[in-house]
């Protein structure tokens, strides 16, 4: 069996203490988040994406949505009390984040922002995000999300 690297993630919730699965679909040509929820055989309800947006006075924000959905750019400035927020460009991510598109996490970054995760996520036994890596994936129960990030809950998907 091949052995994986250790991401920052993984490195960060060891020191925490707190509990999570590893997974890897580094094996598949899994690209969009339905994609890698199909590869990990998981509902793509409980597989979160990454985004990061900016506030007109250049603050940021992170949000979690399930993969199938897409960010309500006015519930995610409602929600952090700003007149609107906008998605952050590709090339922008790394200087902000230390991630990569497609790899972006909510832990680890190279400065804590507030981050909001869609309110289903503390329905779900557990919820799978980035390891910090693509290919890698982190499975872990909502609540030991909390002891690693401050993140709050908010309707932020757009209704369809």
């Amino acid at each position: 069996m091949k052995k994986h690297e250790k991401t920052n993630v993984m490195r960060i919730l060891d020191k925490l203490g707190l509990d999570y699965e590893f997974h890897c679909y580094t094996d598949t040509d899994a690209v969009s988040g339905t994609e890698v929820a199909e590869a990990l055989g998981q509902n793509p309800e409980c597989v979160f994406k990454t985004l990061v947006t900016s506030a007109k006075n250049g603050t940021y924000y992170v949000f979690m949505v399930p993969v199938k959905e897409e960010l309500d750019l006015r519930k995610a400035a409602a929600c952090v009390n700003e007149k609107a927020v906008s998605m952050i460009k590709s090339k922008d991510l790394l200087p902000v984040t230390g991630y990569i598109h497609g790899g972006c996490s909510p832990i680890g970054m190279k400065k804590q922002f507030v981050t909001v995760i869609h309110k289903t996520a503390p329905d779900f036994e557990t919820i799978f995000f980035s390891a910090g890596k693509i290919g890698y994936q982190i499975e872990m129960n909502f609540n030991e999300l909390k002891k690693a990030v401050d993140v709050k809950t908010a309707d932020i998907i757009v209704k369809k």
